[in-house]
């Protein structure tokens, strides 16, 4: 397993992280410690989790991925081995149900506080290792297209986020803070109210990377060399499209797709022509589709850490051996002339 460094800090982080999404909803508590059982083994000492997970997000098992971790750190008594990296939720006109109060969901200092100590809670933890802004807390569309829209005038103070971050640091409660489903202009902003109040600086910012979505490469990846902002890319096999599992029309037992029907993106335009072409081209050079999907993402030189997750350990086993997989000339000169083809089709 490759280490590189997070950021700025001196810290290194395997090239693949575990995400847990699945645990507590598609994966039992047992599982969950049987995964990361087995990441640590294969050298993986990163975890990444939310305070909204599982996915679906729901109030009747919000929190459960975290007290899995958790439950984890504890039997484990693994709490130096690893990283842990969670998220608190941005901006909601749904989610109401993650604070004692009912109220939707906001970066405030007053939610984001309340969220870090049932995080820490949740996890058996006294400290989060990376805490991350699940989404911006600025009223424009963060999931699905390439194009800035903006949704409202209620813009949220970037610099009061930072204090209250620079206030879990001080008090031992966090060590890193990062950012998720970020813009370059959130990205520098952030950047440049710490410089300015000597507030902590981000360190990282996990955002979707994969075939079918290299948006990252423009703009945020000049971020990350010039700024060292480090990439922690997820959805690597384009929440499951990649492997070629949903290939003409296959709907398998247990997967995502076919439980939950939530993944639309990857079905609009050139989406499913460019998938399609993807896993032909993985298995025209006796590749595993997950597998070159996966080494194409470590393989990026903005890249940090890929974040992988899966709902079975046969499916672990085929990602986490993508890490020791290097990619042909000309298998990378063929992903190129796809993606000539069909550019960012599912952003």
């Amino acid at each position: 397993m490759e280490y590189r460094e997070l950021g700025r800090t001196g810290v290194k982080v395997s090239a693949l992280t575990l995400g847990t999404m699945t645990f507590g909803e598609q994966n039992t508590e047992a599982e969950g410690h049987a995964q990361m059982d087995y990441a640590v083994e294969q050298g993986i000492n990163i975890f990444d989790a939310a305070e909204i997970y599982p996915i679906p997000p729901k109030a009747a098992t919000q929190g459960a991925t975290e007290e899995i971790v958790g439950t984890w750190l504890a039997s484990r008594k693994a709490r130096d081995k690893v990283m842990i990296a969670t998220k608190v939720a941005g901006r909601s006109s749904v989610i109401d149900w993650l604070r004692d109060e009912p109220v939707l969901s906001r970066q405030t200092p007053a939610q984001m506080r309340e969220a870090i100590d049932k995080s820490l809670r949740r996890l058996q933890t006294d400290y989060v290792d990376l805490y991350q802004l699940h989404w911006p807390d600025r009223p424009i569309r963060v999931f699905e297209g390439l194009e800035y829209r903006r949704l409202g005038d209620d813009a949220h103070n970037i610099h009061e986020i930072l204090e209250v971050l620079g206030e879990f640091v001080a008090s031992g409660k966090v060590r890193f803070i990062g950012l998720s489903n970020e813009t370059p202009w959130g990205t520098m902003s952030f950047l440049k109210l710490a410089e300015q109040h000597n507030l902590p600086r981000v360190v990282s910012i996990q955002n979707a990377f994969n075939l079918v979505n290299r948006s990252y490469e423009v703009g945020l990846s000049e971020i990350s060399y010039e700024e060292q902002i480090s990439l922690l890319g997820y959805s690597p096999l384009g929440q499951g499209y990649l492997t070629g599992k949903y290939e003409n029309g296959a709907l398998p037992e247990g997967a995502r797709k076919t439980l939950f029907n939530r993944l639309g993106r990857y079905e609009q335009g050139n989406g499913p022509r460019a998938i399609s072409a993807y896993v032909a081209l993985a298995r025209r050079h006796g590749l595993d589709p997950s597998q070159m999907a996966i080494a194409y993402a470590i393989s990026r030189p903005f890249m940090t850490s890929v974040i992988i997750g899966a709902t079975s350990m046969e499916q672990l086993k085929t990602d986490i051996d993508a890490a020791d997989l290097t990619l042909p000339k000309a298998v990378l000169e063929d992903i190129e002339n796809i993606h000539l083809d069909y550019p960012n089709p599912c952003p």
